[in-house]
């Protein structure tokens, strides 16, 4: 690990004023700092944004709940607010790597990394969510880019991530037995005006799931899934599973999601 220079600071501000095209914010740590351990990033600061107060907590109103982005996904999991508005939002929480990971990793540092088997993204999606930034607001379905590619721009900081209320939802993943990270994972949201299904781990970026989407939204049942035929072309294809055997998945998870709608 190369020499950095560390600062621990207390406002936005403050980090915005260090922040440079060689720099990186941290909270949790869990991705920064084992890929700076094993050579495949370093910085020329290291910026700790975790005792910044106006950056953690959970707000909830009667159509959204807005989490700071140095919330930890623990936190999130164990929310009696959060179970009750979105009892599936604090499910995924709850189900993200282990007990180490769930409480030391945060929203924000999850999202900002934009894994492509992370599950907060399909969360993202399916709730839409508007991730509130020290410059603007964005929303998902224009914040995740690529692979690890997102559309904050450098020096940008993730403040809150505010979700949607739906009248009910479901996440269900399949996870990779070493990292609990999804080979596939699916979250299924329906409101009064329509369904939206995100699905993670399936390609290189998450993604709203058109077909199962229209089925939904003709008839919300699991049994309206069985004709929807989903391509393998463009899904990823590993040592994991198979494109065939992911798109098999998605179907399956999506049937599971709906019937396990809450």
């Amino acid at each position: 690990m190369k020499s950095f220079n560390f600062h621990s600071i207390k406002s936005v501000k403050e980090a915005q004023k260090l922040a440079s095209g060689k720099s990186v914010y941290l909270a949790g740590g869990m991705t920064t700092i084992p890929a700076m351990k094993h050579g495949l990033a370093s910085y020329s600061d290291i910026i700790d944004i975790k005792n910044i107060k106006d950056l953690s907590g959970i707000k909830v109103s009667s159509k959204s709940i807005r989490i700071g982005a140095i919330t930890k996904h623990a936190e999130v999991a164990s929310s009696k607010e959060v179970r009750k508005s979105i009892s599936s939002l604090a499910l995924l929480a709850d189900g993200i790597g282990d007990a180490q990971v769930r409480n030391r990793g945060t929203i924000g540092g999850s999202i900002a990394n934009n894994d492509p088997t992370a599950d907060y993204p399909s969360a993202c999606l399916a709730l839409n969510a508007t991730i509130h930034t020290s410059n603007r607001k964005i929303h998902a379905n224009k914040f995740f880019k690529d692979m690890f590619e997102t559309a904050l721009k450098k020096g940008e900081l993730i403040e809150t991530v505010e979700f949607q209320i739906p009248t009910k939802s479901s996440y269900e993943k399949f996870p990779s037995p070493a990292s609990l990270y999804a080979m596939v994972g699916v979250y299924v949201a329906k409101y009064k005006s329509e369904v939206i299904v995100a699905v993670t781990g399936a390609q290189s970026v998450v993604y709203r799931c058109k077909e199962i989407e229209n089925a939904l939204n003709s008839n919300f049942s699991a049994s309206a899934i069985d004709g929807v035929k989903i391509k393998s072309s463009g899904l990823n294809s590993d040592i994991h599973a198979s494109s065939d055997y992911r798109a098999h998945l998605i179907k399956v998870l999506a049937k599971k999601a709906v019937t396990g709608c809450k």
